[in-house]
């Protein structure tokens, strides 16, 4: 058994790729207290009752069937996966693919029993993750603190960090020192400064390398326009957490960082949609979903935004895309919306799942197309 914790878009692709009878994917919300905890167990195995239930009266075979209630007995009688929760749990059996994820959105919850894993409720942890690094930054002291949404804020050890400006003094070649080496009045302060915030960058370079997480800037003035002037990472968050640092806790600033973080995709998700709604008018994108469902059928979607929420019963022909609509909602039937994922995912489309509002030309999907179908 391999527990994960938030999904990789890696992880959602290999998931979306199953096809094959008798996938069981279970969603439901959690929490951190065992209180929670206790209740969100029962309720996965009243939910992996159900999904038996369902397998055998689809006719998977037994042997397949045993290997998953085997899987999701293993889960309820794990304690230590118990102890640590996050808002939601998304699991995933089929006898051969057997994970769990640990959501920080608060999802509800469902069992479905398919040829195909439903992904749609993982997507928006990967749209908005709510992960970022919080650097702590004053003339005295420096931290790095990670901020995610499932587990308490922590200090991160980063190697070659000066602990202070006094420290940093030197590991510079910036120089603002007179012929004997001494810097002097407010002009010596400010290399003094950059020489630290050089230092940090550097410390703080090997690390992030290959991060896209957002870096949010915990300081005052002057040390947040120097910092921003020696700043290589690309992802610098514009927006700072302004005052002494050293005042608060590491969950005090992680707080500061959420409220941060949601103006951030706030502006992404306005941007994203004012790109979208250029691109429909320029017929570069769809809303129709016969449309959308048609590209994704022939690899033609590049950026896709779906709905979270809403499901539209219903299937596609594999290879029209064309759309049978379904009267209802049923177990197992999670339909329309979620098919159109699984193609586009095949084609390496980036997927952003929305709330409704927020999805371009107000229907439940709208799809940026790489070539007309």
């Amino acid at each position: 058994m391999e527990y994960k914790d938030i999904p990789t878009k890696a992880d959602i692709e290999r998931i979306a790729a199953f096809r094959e009878p008798g996938c069981v994917s279970i969603y439901l919300p959690t929490g951190t207290v065992p209180a929670e905890a206790d209740r969100a167990r029962i309720e996965l195995k009243n939910h992996l009752a159900q999904a038996v239930k369902h397998l055998e009266d689809d006719g998977i075979p037994k042997t397949r069937i045993a290997a998953i209630a085997h899987e999701g007995e293993s889960i309820l009688e794990d304690r230590d996966f118990w102890r640590y929760q996050s808002r939601s749990l998304a699991v995933f059996l089929n006898g051969e693919v057997s994970e769990t994820f640990r959501l920080p959105n608060r999802l509800g919850s469902s069992c479905d029993v398919s040829d195909r894993f439903y992904v749609k409720p993982l997507l928006r942890a990967v749209t908005f993750p709510q992960t970022a690094l919080v650097l702590a930054l004053a003339g005295n002291s420096v931290r790095l603190i990670r901020v995610s949404p499932e587990a308490p804020a922590t200090t991160v050890d980063v190697p070659g960090m000066p602990r202070d400006v006094a420290s940093a003094v030197g590991l510079s070649s910036v120089s603002g020192r007179t012929a004997d080496g001494r810097i002097q009045g407010s002009e010596g302060q400010k290399v003094r400064l950059l020489e630290y915030v050089q230092a940090i960058d550097r410390a703080l370079r090997p690390m992030l390398a290959n991060s896209t997480e957002p870096l949010i800037l915990a300081a005052a003035e002057p040390l947040i326009g120097i910092f921003r002037g020696a700043n290589s990472y690309q992802h610098l968050v514009d927006q700072v957490i302004a005052g002494n640092p050293e005042e608060k806790t590491d969950e005090e600033l992680a707080q500061a960082a959420r409220l941060v973080l949601d103006a951030v995709y706030a502006k992404k998700i306005a941007a994203l949609k004012e790109d979208f709604e250029a691109r429909i008018a320029a017929g570069t994108a769809l809303v129709d979903l016969s449309d959308i469902a048609r590209a994704a059928t022939y690899g033609a979607v590049e950026a896709l935004i779906v709905d979270i929420e809403q499901r539209v019963p219903g299937t596609l022909d594999d290879e029209t895309g064309a759309i049978t609509l379904d009267a209802e909602d049923s177990p197992g039937n999670y339909g329309v919306v979620d098919e159109i994922l699984r193609r586009s995912l095949a084609s390496k489309a980036k997927i952003y799942a929305l709330r409704a509002e927020d999805v371009p030309g107000g229907g439940v999907a709208a799809a940026a197309v790489r070539f007309p179908v």
